[in-house]
């Protein structure tokens, strides 16, 4: 009975100093979680150099306006007319750097509506299948094949990061918001863990104008923990 007892001591005490350090100063577990940036990423564009030197002009290059959240991404001072089927078009649609290998546009639903695009619902750099446009810059025309896309909510994260909360690159997560009148869980947050990058859920207009992210009082990124609800 004292072994049993002294056991249980043993093992209450050493989870309290696991549930201490976890917590930090504060008492609550999350406190060591790190911050938590959730940006509503607008309709906007990639190129490659090509397409950069096409419309823009020869030996043109994308000039930076304003640094993005994550290090070496930026808003360009570039903008192109996104034109759709039946002339249907939005006059500037910011460039974002660095070029890629290959130009892709990124809309949220009510702007694909809009253009009378039908994009699907994808994760950036996927863009086999999906419909084309036409690009216009003050100096050329950019017809793509392919490449327009609703961009798929997700979290950006370092290695560490997806640690912290137990994930890894590729799995799901949620997003808690809590602001007025507007309370939602947002599922099926793709994690991107990559070395080097900070903590960032990207969602686009829509989504962010649905849950009222601007007055939100809470927000939470949790584990999307498969419920028995769900068909398999």
């Amino acid at each position: 009975m004292i072994a049993a007892i002294e056991r249980s001591v043993i093992e209450n005490i050493v989870r309290q100093i696991v549930l201490q350090q976890a917590s930090g100063p504060s008492g609550n577990g999350a406190a060591r979680l790190p911050k938590l940036v959730v940006s509503i990423s607008a309709r906007h564009v990639h190129l490659t150099d090509d397409d950069v030197q096409v419309l823009f002009g020869p030996g043109s290059q994308l000039t930076p306006m304003k640094p993005l959240y994550q290090d070496g991404f930026y808003a360009a001072e570039q903008t192109v007319m996104v034109v759709g089927p039946r002339r249907r078009m939005l006059p500037t649609v910011r460039v974002l750097g660095p070029t890629r290998s290959h130009s892709q546009v990124e809309l949220a639903f009510t702007d694909s509506i809009s253009l009378g695009i039908d994009a699907p619902i994808r994760h950036s750099g996927d863009i086999a299948g999906t419909p084309g446009c036409v690009l216009v810059g003050p100096k050329g025309v950019v017809e793509l094949k392919e490449g327009v896309i609703r961009a798929a909510r997700h979290v950006h994260m370092s290695p560490e990061n997806a640690a912290s909360y137990g994930v890894k690159n590729g799995d799901g997560m949620q997003l808690r918001v809590e602001s007025p009148q507007c309370s939602m869980v947002l599922e099926e947050l793709k994690v991107r863990a990559e070395k080097g990058i900070k903590l960032e859920v990207h969602l686009d207009t829509d989504e962010g104008n649905a849950c009222n992210l601007e007055a939100a009082t809470k927000i939470e990124l949790l584990r999307d923990e498969p419920c028995s609800c769900r068909k398999a």
